[in-house]
């Protein structure tokens, strides 16, 4: 641990609290995709196993997940998993290179009309066993979090059949045949509600769920294709009574409309300005974000720099410290260290 570390509450404590919009002693801080390439650690496993190997064996994915919080005091462990890990259940097959190939899009009645309907035990079963192995070792003294792709961004890979710029066949049949969009979309909103409830019950202290292609749209399409499956997803997870975190890249023009939904939190990218959007909010939902992940390649001094500044900028209440997208595998170790200082020096009350 930073020898800067003051411990006055544990890392799960200052996660709740802050995304409860309650006082606490510091900022709560973890890192999307902690737990990932720029670690020497991981880059030696991944030496002898594939990412499928990683991502879909429980011990291995475990082990992973915990690989950041062994060199960081960071308040929260995120699963190791991928966006697509539920996908299986629905009968389809997936393979990574590097990024989600499909055998076979999914893009007519038919293909829909094919998707398994899988019961809840069925839907990455080795998620779940991986989020019960972390919660055992963590003892509570760090927050849990799983997390989902949004309906809308599964969407992407499954029509397309792989990631590719824009996904002008997502887009097209969302133009061509909004119905039929709409249908798979329900389907994969009924996985997700699934897959999150899970996670819940494995031990999730709170998900994050991943909109990652939600700025592909227009505001319009998005308020008639996209919000009503959100919503549903909100709806039908509030009654576990854990915090649910909306995550939004690249859609500057969707931020008011997302953050009108009853969210607990909202994470949005390094293009906004969050202390503005803190102002248009009010003081009741979390706000998480939203350093460049670009700035820690530039080094610990910038880094110092940039997350001094946010701190100075945004309000300690609500406010959950993390990048505005995932970390790059050319951050330096230091430069993550240098943000974990900059942060634990802070005394917010």
């Amino acid at each position: 641990m930073s020898a800067t570390t003051s411990v006055v509450a544990s890392g799960r404590e200052l996660f709740l609290d802050a995304i409860a919009c309650q006082p606490t002693a510091r900022r709560p801080l973890w890192v999307m995709r902690q737990a990932g390439r720029y670690l020497p650690e991981y880059r030696a496993l991944r030496e002898r196993h594939t990412f499928e190997e990683l991502s879909g064996n429980a011990e291995l994915a475990a082990q992973v997940t915990l690989q950041p919080l062994a060199r960081f005091p960071l308040d929260a462990a995120i699963i190791f998993a991928d966006l697509m890990s539920p996908v299986a259940a629905l009968g389809l097959e997936v393979k990574f290179a590097p990024g989600p190939v499909l055998s076979r899009p999914v893009r007519t009645a038919a293909d829909i009309a094919a998707l398994r309907t899988p019961s809840r035990d069925e839907i990455a079963p080795s998620v779940m066993s991986a989020l019960r192995m972390v919660k055992k070792e963590l003892r509570g003294q760090r927050a849990l979090l799983g997390f989902a792709g949004a309906p809308w961004s599964i969407a992407a890979y499954l029509v397309q059949g792989r990631g590719s710029p824009g996904f002008p066949a997502l887009r097209a049949l969302a133009a061509g045949d909004p119905a039929l969009v709409n249908l798979l979309l329900t389907k994969l909103t009924d996985l997700i509600i699934d897959y999150v409830h899970a996670q819940f019950e494995a031990g999730a202290d709170a998900v994050q769920l991943f909109d990652t292609w939600a700025g592909l749209l227009s505001r319009d399409s998005w308020t008639r294709l996209v919000r009503p499956h959100i919503a549903r997803f909100l709806e039908e997870t509030r009654g576990a009574g854990r915090p649910r975190i909306l995550f939004l890249q690249d859609a500057s023009h969707l931020v008011p409309a997302y953050a009108e939904l009853p969210s607990e939190a909202l994470a949005v990218d390094w293009r906004e300005d969050l202390a503005a959007l803190r102002r248009a909010v009010g003081p009741d939902k979390g706000l998480q974000g939203n350093l460049d992940p670009a700035i820690l390649v530039a080094g610990p001094g910038p880094t110092r720099d940039a997350a001094r500044a946010l701190l100075a900028a945004v309000p300690a209440r609500g406010h959950i410290v993390n990048l505005g997208h995932g970390i790059t595998p050319e951050a330096p170790i230091e430069s993550v260290q240098a943000l974990v200082d900059a942060v634990h020096a802070e005394h917010t009350s």
